[in-house]
């Protein structure tokens, strides 16, 4: 059976992260596992030296208040912990999700998802988490370190969810993409969505027979499929299809060594997620 790894953190992001999570596990009829991390952070001052710089009293005494406040923040952080797992499980059983699991660990985010993705078949996290505060270009801290670690697709939420009926896939011929298109003929995920295939870049030939090879191929497993070949910038061309086409997901490679699947390793990438308001599917 299909699994889902949905990552949550409670911050703006997360009702458009059970949103997707609840549209991709009726679509793949998927046991949902939800993950939150506790703020693994503790405090750097060095307590031997602060004390050290005080008197004997003095420095117990800031020693006990210390102890103090780190009890009262773990404690409001276990309170707060409880609080967003009790809201994911709520708001994934009103989308009718019955098959659950509900975990919550201390640690890291990027070490836990390589451990827990093995089992999962796609992982939904969102575009920002709470560490990314309002800046317009500011992406979740963890986001791209996710996507370079997983050997899972992986699906990047904004923060609103809307009707997916036709997605745009970008193709270059490379493997990531290549994982992306066996992804598609063989999991339900995408399949009875309109496909629309965009090879961006330097186009010649060869590039337009492979393309229509790729298309020939996803029509044969039953996909209502449309390509084209645009010369250009791929993140000016795709930005342009996604909106031309009205798409309502942008799949794509996310790592290699042509310009599209470069995306995520420089600011191209980093201005194609920030500023498409659709969900992503990354392969790697």
């Amino acid at each position: 059976m299909n699994t889902i790894l949905t990552c949550t953190d409670g911050s703006k992001y997360s009702s458009s992260v059970y949103d997707h999570t609840a549209w991709a596990a009726n679509r793949m009829q998927a046991i949902v596992h939800v993950l939150h991390m506790l703020d693994s952070h503790r405090e750097t001052a060095d307590l031997a030296d602060l004390s050290g710089n005080l008197g004997l009293d003095t420095g117990r005494e800031l020693l006990r208040d210390l102890v103090s406040f780190e009890e009262a923040k773990n404690r409001l952080a276990r309170e707060r912990g409880k609080a967003i797992i009790e809201e994911a499980e709520r708001r994934l059983r009103i989308a009718g999700l019955t098959n659950l699991r509900i975990e919550q660990q201390h640690g890291e985010l990027v070490e836990s998802v390589a451990l827990m993705e093995h089992s999962a078949d796609l992982v939904v996290i969102g575009k920002r988490g709470e560490s990314a505060g309002f800046a317009r270009d500011h992406l979740g801290s963890n986001l791209e370190r996710v996507i370079r670690a997983s050997v899972r697709p992986v699906l990047v939420v904004p923060q609103e969810f809307k009707p997916i009926t036709k997605f745009l896939l970008a193709y270059d011929g490379g493997p990531s993409v290549e994982k992306a298109i066996t992804f598609a003929k063989s999991n339900p995920l995408l399949q009875g969505l309109a496909c629309h295939l965009v090879r961006a870049g330097r186009i010649d030939s060869q590039a337009e027979w492979f393309l229509a090879e790729a298309a020939a191929g996803l029509a044969a497993a039953g996909y209502d499929v449309t390509h084209e070949a645009i010369p250009g910038a791929p993140e000016e061309v795709l930005s342009a299809a996604m909106k031309r086409e009205n798409a309502g997901l942008l799949v794509m490679g996310a790592y290699g060594h042509s310009r599209i699947r470069q995306l995520m390793v420089g600011s191209t990438t980093t201005a194609m997620v920030r500023t498409c308001q659709t969900p992503v599917l990354m392969f790697r």
